[in-house]
């Protein structure tokens, strides 16, 4: 995961969130917005850093 921005999240991010749009933080690692087959692992993300299948444990909300 970690595709989405801040707010734009489709369905339950992982712990802290509830549904769409509930993410906290850009690319939120555990968050994931549906996007076109085959994209999602070669979006290329600031600093270099790609997206995933998986949840990620980066860019967590603090608190």
């Amino acid at each position: 995961f970690g595709v989405a921005l801040a707010k734009q999240n489709d369905c339950a991010a992982g712990p802290g969130t509830t549904c769409a749009g509930t993410s906290k933080v850009d690319y939120q690692g555990n968050a994931w917005k549906l996007v076109p087959a085959g994209t999602c692992t070669t979006m290329e993300l600031p600093d270099g850093r790609m997206g995933s299948l998986e949840a990620l444990d980066r860019d967590l909300p603090q608190g």
